[in-house]
């Protein structure tokens, strides 16, 4: 399982990986001031689903083209800029592009 999905991948597959993360991806996007065309790259992904030897279940999806902002553009108006301020990434943060990690985060956990 693990050689053909994560080796499909590696590989260039077309296709995708066990997610169809497009739909929640805008959602978010769209919510939060960020750029709708960026879509197509940003739902590249990889979902796994695992027991773990205790016999729980562990879960990764890994997006490694997500783009995400949190300053300029769309950001700034103020329905994105209140829903960015309520998920606690509104602006760049204490440490440049802390609040863009943050926002990548809850789009991976928003489309697991």
């Amino acid at each position: 399982l693990h050689k053909n999905l994560i080796g499909s991948a590696m590989a260039g597959s077309l296709g995708g990986f066990n997610a169809h993360a497009s739909n929640i991806v805008t959602a978010v996007f769209l919510a939060t001031g960020q750029d709708p065309a960026q879509n197509v790259e940003s739902s590249n992904c990889i979902t796994l689903l695992e027991e773990t030897a205790q016999g729980d279940l562990w879960m990764s999806c890994t997006m490694p083209s997500l783009e995400v902002g949190t300053v300029g553009g769309g950001t700034s108006l103020d329905a994105q800029a209140a829903c960015l301020q309520a998920l606690g990434c509104k602006g760049g943060g204490a440490t440049p592009g802390e609040n863009a990690k943050k926002l990548a985060t809850i789009v991976a956990a928003a489309t697991m």
